[in-house]
């Protein structure tokens, strides 16, 4: 070193207050970005599971719940469709297709009769 020992001893103190403002500074933005990314990883747990109801906010269901209920809706449409589907085809002559074909079928004839 320099061979002054009040010297030496303020360049030690001065390099152990820089290493250890660094080592400081290198910890805090490392627990930050820690801190930042565990926040992200709860609120991906919290919409997995969901979040119960507390006051002024309503409960959020989780994923599985959500899927339940879209499988509920799924089966009710399904069904409305398959109604739907059923009277768009000719059948026993119950369908709302049998009935047009009828009253196709009867204009058609009187409009012949009209017509000869």
């Amino acid at each position: 070193m320099t061979g002054i020992p009040t010297l030496d001893t303020a360049v030690l103190w001065a390099g152990i207050i820089a290493a250890t403002g660094g080592a400081l500074t290198v910890l805090y933005r490392w627990g930050r970005t820690t801190r930042r990314g565990l926040k992200r990883v709860g609120q991906v747990l919290d919409d997995w599971t969901g979040v119960p109801a507390r006051p002024g906010v309503p409960a959020r269901p989780g994923v599985m719940e959500r899927l339940c209920g879209i499988d509920d809706r799924l089966g009710a449409v399904e069904s409305q469709i398959a109604a739907v589907e059923h009277e768009l085809h000719p059948n026993s002559g119950s369908s709302m297709r049998d009935v047009i074909d009828r009253v196709d079928a009867r204009t058609a004839a009187h409009l012949d009769d009209k017509n000869p």
